[in-house]
């Protein structure tokens, strides 16, 4: 069996603006990256959505942005290494806390939008952010969202790192990701075949019609894709005929 984790952005909404399809998505993953209430996310919806993760047996991760709710986190931001370090260790504080209370596995750290875009850009700032998490605890999971990134986390021999992909976006030939305004609503099917042959294959067809490695052991799936419940269906339809198994970052890294 060829083990596999399918992560999910969650716990985006706040307030009361509403973000995503946690309840009909969760079932179906099997790792949760949670807002830590900057980018998104607030201290209820937290709570609420790591108590939805402990009820289908679901690792929980942080996924730490910036401190940009108005930009949901995703504008550039002027900070030191030494700054976003802060910024994903107090919002990896706040949500284990959560993850204590419920009697959940927390796992891993995936950061989002400009604090990613930062990351990859800068080997200084992710070197402060890896030695960071490892200062809090040196079990947590890197999960890394591109190469730049992954290949800084290799020079850390104690830093458990997991490599991700993406089956509902397009792949430039470079491994970059197009990613479109405007969500669009992938075919199932399509996504389906991208997931076997990451899995099982290590690769992927990019927009050019060319394969392109993505040796990766974490597929994540966009929780507020028009059609994520179907596609997340489609996927798991796909899983036992392949010899493929679902696992939590925790049983792979």
């Amino acid at each position: 069996m060829v083990p596999i984790d399918i992560n999910c952005d969650m716990g985006e909404s706040f307030g009361n603006w509403n973000m995503g399809n946690d309840e009909a998505v969760m079932p179906y993953i099997t790792s949760a990256n949670i807002a830590g209430g900057y980018h998104a996310g607030d201290p209820h919806v937290m709570r609420e959505t790591v108590a939805l993760a402990a009820e289908h047996d679901v690792g929980v991760g942080i996924h730490p942005g910036l401190p940009d709710k108005m930009g949901f986190g995703r504008r550039t931001m002027a900070a030191s290494p030494e700054e976003v370090r802060d910024y994903v260790v107090y919002q990896l504080g706040a949500l284990r806390a959560f993850a204590d209370q419920h009697d959940v596995t927390f796992q891993h750290v995936k950061p989002h939008g400009a604090m990613y875009s930062m990351l990859s850009e800068s080997s200084e700032h992710s070197r402060a952010v890896m030695e960071g998490i490892l200062d809090v605890d040196d079990n947590l999971i890197y999960l890394a969202t591109d190469m730049n990134i992954y290949e800084v986390t290799e020079e850390y021999d104690d830093l458990r790192a997991v490599f991700e992909g993406y089956v509902d976006l397009d792949y430039r030939s470079d491994r970059s990701l197009i990613v479109e305004q405007e969500k669009v609503a992938p075919d199932p099917e399509l996504v389906a075949d991208r997931f076997v042959s990451i899995a099982t294959e290590g690769e992927v067809e990019a927009a050019t019609g060319e394969m392109i490695d993505v040796p990766a052991d974490s597929i994540c799936i966009h929780g507020d894709s028009p059609n994520a419940v179907e596609l997340l269906e489609a996927i798991h339809n796909r899983v036992e005929e392949h010899d493929i198994e679902l696992v939590p970052l925790d049983d792979i890294a």
